[in-house]
This record gives C-alpha cells, sequence and structure tokens, in this order.
C-alpha cells in the first residue's frame, strides 16, 4: 500500500460548479441587457425616436426578467434549474439575433424587449436560487460570488459592444452578442444542479452524516412566506428601492455624452458600474456573513442613496466615474446579499419561488424608472429630478428593512419551521 492509496481523496465541493455556472448565465443575460446604453444613440438616431421611448425596449425587458421570476422560481423548485436556464440562454440568444435584423422600433420591443427580457427571466432567478441550497455558512460569499457575474458583464459587455458598434454595426453587435449567449451561457448553465443530496451531499462540503451544522431541507411554504410581515417588507423595500436602482444602466452613458463627455469614456463608465458592483458582490456577500445580512442590507441601500447624491452633482467625467464605482459597489451588494436575506428568513425549501415572487417588486419598478427618467429628460432636458428621486428611494428602502428588524428581531419564518 502506498502513501498516496492512504491518503484521503478530496475533490472540488461540486456547489462551486453551479457557482461557477450562475456566474456564467449572469455574466452572459445582464451583461448583454445592460449593453443597452450603448445602443441607445444608434437607436435613437436609426429610427428617429425620442429618448425616453427608446428607454422602454430597456424597461419591457428588464419588467420581464424580473417579472418571470414568478414563473420560473417555482418551476425550479419542481423540476428543477438547469434546463430553465438552458432555455432562458436559449431565448436571449434568438432575442438579441432577431434584434439585429429589425426594420421599426417596434420591433425591437418585441425581439430584445420579449427575447431578452423572457431569457434573462427564465434563467436568472433558477440559477440563484440553486446556488442558496448548495450553502449555509458561507452562502453570502457563494451568492455574491455567483451574481458577480453581472457586475463583471457590466464592466466587460457594455465596452465590448461599443467596440462592435463602431467596426460592424448595431445590427452586428447585436448579432455577436447573440452567439455569446448560446455558446457560452448556454453551454455553462449544464453545470447547474438544484440540490446537494441529490450527490449525497451536505451544504458548503460537509460529510453527509454531518448533523452539527444547519440545513436546506426546512423552511416556510411560499403561501406562509408571502403573508409574513419580513415578505412584505422586503417586497416594499425593493418595489421602491428598484425605481431609481436601473436608471443609470440606461442614462449614465446619454447624462455624459450630454455633459461633453466623448463616446469612449462615457461607455466605460458602465464599465466602471460593473468594477464597483464586482468588488461589492465579492466583498459585501462575505462581509454579511459576519455583520449579519439584513443589517448588511441596511447598509447597501443607503450606500446606493449617497451614491445617486454624487451623480446629483457630477458634471465631468471623474466625477461621473466615482459616482459609477460607488454605485456598482452598492449596487453589487444590495443583489448579493437579498437572495441571502430570503434564504435566512424562509429556508430552502420554496427558495427558488419565493425569490420569484420577491422579484416581481423589481419587475414593476423596472418597468416604470428608466423609462420615466427618459420622459422626464425629453420634456425639461434635465436628469436632476430623477437622479433626487432615486436617491430618496433608497433611503425609504432602507427604513423599510430597519422598521422589519424592529418588528421581528431575530425569529424567522424557517426557524419556526424547522
Amino acid at each position: 500500500m502506498t502513501l498516496q492509496s492512504t491518503l484521503p481523496h478530496r475533490s472540488v465541493f461540486h456547489g462551486w460548479f453551479v457557482v461557477a455556472a450562475a456566474f456564467a448565465v449572469m455574466f452572459v443575460g445582464f451583461g448583454s441587457a445592460y449593453t443597452f446604453s450603448a445602443f441607445l444613440e444608434p437607436l435613437q438616431r436609426d429610427f428617429g425616436a425620442s429618448r425616453g421611448s427608446i428607454s422602454l425596449v430597456f424597461s419591457i425587458a428588464g419588467f420581464l426578467y424580473f417579472a418571470l421570476g414568478l414563473v420560473s422560481g417555482p418551476l425550479a423548485d419542481r423540476v428543477g434549474s438547469r434546463p430553465l436556464a438552458v432555455i432562458g440562454m436559449i431565448l436571449v440568444a434568438v432575442g438579441l439575433s432577431a434584434a439585429s435584423t429589425a426594420r421599426s422600433l417596434v420591433e425591437v420591443y418585441l425581439a430584445y424587449g420579449l427575447g431578452v427580457g423572457l431569457g434573462v427571466g427564465c434563467a436568472y432567478v433558477p440559477a440563484i436560487g440553486a446556488v442558496q441550497r448548495w450553502f449555509v455558512r458561507r452562502r453570502g460569499f457563494a451568492s455574491g460570488l455567483a451574481v458577480s457575474g453581472i457586475g463583471l458583464g457590466t464592466l466587460a459587455m457594455p465596452p465590448f459592444a461599443s467596440t462592435l458598434i463602431a467596426s460592424v454595426g448595431w445590427r452586428g453587435a447585436y448579432l455577436v452578442l447573440g452567439a455569446i449567449a448560446l455558446v457560452i451561457g448556454g453551454g455553462l448553465s449544464l453545470l447547474i444542479e438544484n440540490d446537494p443530496k441529490d450527490r449525497g451531499l451536505s451544504p458548503d462540503g460537509d460529510p453527509p452524516r454531518e448533523t452539527s451544522g444547519a440545513t436546506n431541507a426546512g423552511g416556510a411554504s411560499v403561501r406562509e412566506a408571502v403573508r409574513s410581515p419580513q415578505f412584505v417588507g422586503l417586497y416594499v423595500s425593493c418595489l421602491i428601492c428598484s425605481f431609481g436602482a436601473f436608471v443609470p444602466f440606461v442614462h449614465l452613458v446619454p447624462y455624459a455624452r450630454d455633459n461633453g463627455v466623448t463616446a469612449s469614456p462615457a461607455v466605460l463608465l458602465l464599465g466602471m458600474i460593473g468594477a464597483g458592483s464586482t468588488a461589492g458582490r465579492f466583498f459585501l456577500g462575505a462581509l454579511a456573513d459576519r455583520m449579519g445580512r439584513d443589517r448588511s442590507l441596511i447598509m447597501v441601500l443607503i450606500g446606493m442613496a449617497f451614491a445617486m447624491a454624487i451623480w446629483a452633482v457630477a458634471a465631468n467625467v471623474w466625477a461621473l466615474a466615482a459616482f459609477a464605482f460607488v454605485y456598482g459597489v452598492f449596487y453589487g451588494g444590495w443583489v448579493a446579499v437579498l437572495p441571502a436575506v430570503v434564504m435566512d428568513y424562509f429556508g430552502g425549501r420554496n427558495v427558488s419561488g419565493i425569490i420569484g415572487i420577491l422579484y416581481t417588486s423589481v419587475a414593476f419598478g423596472t418597468l416604470v424608472g428608466p423609462s420615466a427618467a427618459g420622459f422626464v429628460y425629453d420634456v425639461n432636458h434635465s436628469y436632476t429630478l430623477p437622479i433626487l428621486l432615486s436617491a430618496s428611494a433608497n433611503i425609504v428602502a432602507a427604513l423599510i428593512v430597519v422598521a422589519i428588524l424592529a418588528r421581528s428581531g431575530t425569529r424567522t419564518i424557517s426557524a419556526a419551521k424547522s
């Protein structure tokens, strides 16, 4: 018997492959969606449309990819997350490819709005819900790592799209993005699995017979969760916050162009949001595991309001870059911490369904916020009012989470059911 044969075989915990697959879904899906700001000017020019009308393309997609979680979340709890993620990436690819052939703004609404919206909506909640089940102690970090794909997608994809637009036009750019969604997003989403127990594993890679830690088997039913004060408070908080949360993703580039910033640096500002978002998802997700995830949620909402205040007074590229990075950090923290808070409150049995219902609040805010900001600009040629309202909305959202903590203390629905 050799020394090597006596050593225990240690392999990479499969939960990290699930995290990597969810990362790829976020990178491709949201990265493609958040390139929209780079397409706003060429679409506005080619179709002779107002800024509000063009912004509505993104709002439709955003509404659908958050609202569809109402269906895709519970469906993932029943049939598994992998098939929904694969179908979602295929829909994104089809939508982007169809947008490249659009001959009217209505066709862009149908192709991009429906294709990207339905595709991301089909994949997002199932992918992030699957990650929650694979971890307990490191849930905040794992969730942050998975959704950092959104941040890195926002960092890499808009400048890439801008380069494509300059070289092959916006139609060719959409076609290339569609191919990337199909090959990378669709291929890597095959690694997603719903639950560690299907492989005879426990969360965090603990031995299967270990009983000292928490498990993900129990939790509230969907009906019990949505009737709880914690869920109602989270829902209202997300609704109010999301009215302004996605305004920068659509309007930061045209805002910068209005203030004399040339095209390439203006698009790179979206990359700064992505860079900050990636940092926020890594570090604030891990920090939330230590300081308390619900308290971290309050912190990131206040941080988003602070960043919006910077944007309200920014008038040059450096100030806008500072806003973009700071906003990205706290926005990334919000996206990372929120699913983990849901898991903490309600357990893992129906986590995808509960997250999906919660994200309908974000859907309504996304539908209204970016397009409303565009129409306000069309009227008074200023973004000041939408920016200030966005900052105020984040403060109100934070106060609602404070009220949740004051009402419920440390008691959670999942604890009551265990």
